[in-house]
């Protein structure tokens, strides 16, 4: 069983940065899609960004491509979600997403919540104006 722990959430102003982090536990990421994906109150899950962690090229929605990051840390078994020049519809709650299931020779990733069979509990980023 794999347990995702996101952190680093928090309110920041309006042009500033955060990084969320994303730790897994029970089990090494390999061969897994990867998924960033934010609820913003009243909204639907939307897709942040995401990568295969067997290779392939990281994706971005269009809104976040440009001021957003997603690296990884393979001895730490961690993903992150660097987020720069803020906007206040940036404010959701963030949530990191595994796709254990899909084949190991899979290279793209999963823009819609389904196919993600781990999610973490979520954390909170606010950006003031």
């Amino acid at each position: 069983q794999v347990q995702l722990v996101e952190s680093g959430g928090g309110l920041v102003q309006a042009g500033g940065s955060l990084r969320l982090s994303c730790a897994a536990s029970g089990r090494t990421f390999n061969n897994y899609v990867m998924g960033w994906f934010r609820q913003a109150p009243g909204k639907e899950r939307e897709f942040v960004g995401g990568f295969s962690w067997s290779g392939g090229v990281t994706y971005y929605a269009d809104s976040v491509k440009g001021r957003f990051t997603i690296s990884r840390d393979d001895a730490r078994n961690t993903v992150y979600l660097e987020m720069n020049s803020l906007k206040p519809e940036d404010t959701a709650v963030y949530y990191c997403a595994a796709d254990s299931r899909s084949s190991r020779f899979f290279r793209g990733v999963h823009t819609t919540t389904s196919p993600y069979n781990y999610w973490g509990q979520g954390t909170q980023v606010t950006v003031s104006s």
